[in-house]
């Protein structure tokens, strides 16, 4: 038997060896054994020295591109001749779209190269080594309640820092010169914080600004904030860096160029990774969304006259996808068929919309390509840019140079210069790029679009894929807890769906949101329901926006169920962890949807609690609140047969307070909203809030319901401290939300 742990030689390499142990004199064997030994230890470098690991010499010349650190951006700057740096903000993407924008403006009006910088990658004290003819540009956008997006943290915490410094050693940058953009949203308390602060410490350290300081309201038009800021910003610019205009000239961002011949599998019809072409395993995100069946969709009003809410269940069984109670789970739509072939008929692609497509950016630093590529015509239009989205204004102009008429050409210009008309015509009329350049050319939009009735513009693919933004997912607050519901995510989504304000020469038409509306197709799938019709210039129609629900190449349709592309984003909006803290939230319409999952997780609680401690293991629990709202009890009461059984298994420490605004009435006729019914219960929410150190959640609606909450809950908290409300009730609510103890999750 061998042992295992006995080493042993080649008999090719030491015949000494051989020659020993074959004697049986043992003297001779000693002896023998003496010489190999001694001559192992000699040769001991030569025989062992493949075991030995290889060091690799550390090479002290910089990288051929000439800067030693990535995160250099003086560096890259003066390699690239570039004197513009421009770093952004952004959280879903809007902020680090308008930076490319404003990137792209300076090439195209100055000829001046920019960097685009994410400052999670860059080193930031190498900002005062910025040269005297260059620039810095600041486009960020606040998130939250007056919070940085991730990926400038860091930077405002520089910023703001008064013991950080420059790699001079000083916390100075004299004669800096600097733009500001913020973005941010008037329906929160701290509109564009982050831009007014980054502002005020650039200036505290000597820094100069360029122009006005940018504020785009998300609330309104973020896209005319920002065309009204920008044309003086670009004065001002011009002056202080010694430009004119008209040094740039229009250059492509993009070539865009037909495959002859390409493996049909290595072409992206739709899937959004690598991985998901391949079907490879790997982690799924926001870079590559998990296809989730969908095992339950159901509509959740008892009344869909008018309106639609849909409750759908995505399986997250072996994807590796995790979620808490409060996270947002992200569905990747796609386009519906009626404005893919809107715009393959006016870009005069449908013949061509399978043809493979290549696509390569001449500046990857300012404008990387989108989507995956090889794609196909159809493809990008269908899953990858979002041409349902109301035009922007800016786009008119660049596109009315491919005007097939000079009809064509001055309404597009006249849209493009004229605010008022852009906002008449476009903005209430809801128009989409392939509505607007149908209309230009006279061409009917409330017929199903055609080659035959639609006029075909020549405009280049690579404008079109450099002026439309990306499709982004749609978020929905979860409705469900991991701890009832571990591999399933639960979302309820009420289906936007309403009429434009027409004008001459814009037709009424009704509006659909992409996301709900797909999610509406696919519950009529799922549950082989027949689809909606309705009657329109005497043709019966689908009412509904189709899509095409299969998914690309089929992968997201089986024979027993459907799957749609979703990711989680995490989020703070959490039930404080222990239970015996009070909890109130407020919650009408859809915004009940992240407090069903808070309730189950307090079920969950609940359960493991009595089973191990017996029943009256809740006495000394805090109560939880909801304060839920709706138009009718037998209309749109969102899980309205749930709620009773919680109440039951939560042993009284659960409370929902409904109001019904279409249904019950104030003695003066006027309507119950969720604030009246927290001002009915003021002394329990005063005591609950001030003597419990209870938890207050807002979930919905920012623009007047989540304010006049806040209203009222300071004029309690104010009384009950024997003030006002204006005074001592708004400086606790400030409190309570830099203490997380009032949270919000809320929408525009």
């Amino acid at each position: 038997m061998t042992d295992p742990n006995r080493t042993t030689f080649s008999s090719a390499l030491h015949p000494l060896a051989v020659v020993s142990m074959a004697s049986s004199s043992s003297d001779v064997f000693v002896l023998g054994l003496g010489v190999v030994l001694a001559a192992l230890y000699i040769f001991r470098d030569q025989l062992f020295a493949a075991s030995k690991p290889k060091v690799a010499p550390v090479s002290t010349t910089k990288p051929a591109n000439g800067s030693a650190n990535p995160r250099d951006f003086i560096a890259k700057m003066k390699q690239g001749k570039k004197r513009i740096v421009i770093f952004y903000g952004s959280q879903t993407g809007t902020a680090e779209e308008y930076a490319i924008r404003l990137a792209k403006e300076a090439k195209q009006k100055f000829g001046l190269a920019s960097l685009v910088c994410d400052p999670e990658e860059y080193d930031f004290e190498k900002l005062d080594q910025l040269p005297e003819d260059s620039i810095a540009f600041f486009v960020v956008a606040t998130y939250g309640e007056g919070e940085p997006t991730d990926n400038a943290v860091q930077l405002l915490q520089n910023l703001q820092d008064e013991s950080f410094e420059f790699s001079s050693g000083e916390r100075k940058l004299s004669g800096l010169k600097y733009v500001v953009f913020g973005l941010g949203n008037k329906t929160y308390e701290h509109y564009n914080l982050i831009g007014r602060t980054v502002d005020a410490q650039l200036a505290k350290m000597g820094a100069i600004r360029i122009g006005e300081r940018g504020e785009g309201d998300d609330d309104k038009s973020m896209e005319e904030d920002y065309l009204e800021w920008k044309d003086g910003m670009w004065e001002a610019f011009a002056t202080a860096m010694g430009v004119e205009e008209g040094q740039g000239g229009d250059s492509a961002d993009f070539v865009v160029s037909e495959l002859e011949s390409h493996p049909p599998e290595k072409v992206y019809q739709g899937e959004f990774s690598a991985r998901a072409l391949t079907k490879t395993k790997g982690i799924h995100d926001a870079k590559n969304p998990f296809a989730a069946p969908i095992t339950v969709a159901r509509e959740l009003f008892q009344s869909v006259v008018d309106r639609n809410c849909v409750h759908v269940e995505f399986n997250i069984e072996g994807s590796g996808i995790t979620y808490q109670h409060g996270d947002h789970v992200g569905l990747w739509p796609l386009n519906p068929d009626v404005e893919v072939e809107r715009l393959l008929c006016v870009l005069g692609l449908t013949e061509k919309r399978d043809a493979v497509i290549s696509i390569e950016s001449l500046d990857p630093a300012l404008a990387k390509v989108p989507f995956p590529v090889p794609t196909t015509y159809g493809a990008v239009l269908r899953h990858y840019i979002d041409i349902s989205a109301v035009a922007g204004r800016q786009i008119l102009g660049t596109l009315s140079k491919f005007a097939p008429t000079p009809e064509a050409e001055a309404f597009l210009r006249n849209l493009n210069t004229n605010k008022e008309e852009y906002h008449n015509v476009v903005a209430n009329g809801c128009l989409k790029l392939g509505e607007i350049l149908q209309i230009a050319t006279g061409n009917d939009i409330t017929v199903p679009p055609t080659t035959a009735n639609t006029t075909k513009w020549p405009i280049p693919f690579d404008i079109i894929v450099s002026a439309i933004p990306r499709l982004q997912p749609r978020y929905y607050s979860i409705s469900s807890s991991p701890k009832i519901h571990p591999n399933t995510i639960h979302a309820t989504v009420v289906v936007l769906k309403y009429e434009n304000v027409p004008t001459e020469p814009i037709p009424r038409k009704w509006v659909y949101g992409v996301g709900s509306n797909f999610l509406l197709n696919l519950k009529y799938a799922v549950n082989k329901e027949p689809v909606p019709y309705i009657t329109q210039n005497g043709e019966q129609r689908v009412g509904v926006p189709e899509y095409l629900i299969a998914g690309p190449r089929g992968s997201y349709k089986t024979e027993t169920f459907y799957k749609a592309p979703i990711h989680v984003r995490r989020s703070t909006f959490r039930l404080p962890t222990n239970p015996k803290s009070p909890v109130i939230m407020i919650g009408p319409g859809t915004g009940v949807a992240p407090f069903r999952g808070f309730v189950q997780e307090r079920v969950a609680l609940a359960r493991r609690s009595i089973e191990k401690n017996g029943p009256d293991s809740l006495a000394d629990w805090g109560r939880i609140s909801l304060f839920y709202g709706c138009r009718r009890s037998d209309e749109d009461f969102l899980y309205k047969d749930e709620w009773p059984q919680y109440e039951a298994e939560l042993k009284g420490k659960f409370k929902l307070h409904c109001a019904f605004s279409r249904q019950n009435y104030k003695p003066d006729g006027s309507k119950i909203y969720v604030q009246d019914l927290i001002w009915e219960d003021r002394e329990h929410i005063a005591d609950a809030i001030l003597n419990g150190k209870g938890y207050v959640y807002i979930c919905g609606e920012a623009k007047s319901m989540s304010k006049q909450v806040e209203e009222v809950l300071a004029k309690i908290l104010g009384e009950a401290k024997g003030g006002s409300g204006p005074v001592e009730g708004v400086a606790e609510v400030k409190l309570l939300k830099e203490r997380s103890r009032l949270m919000l999750d809320v929408w525009s």
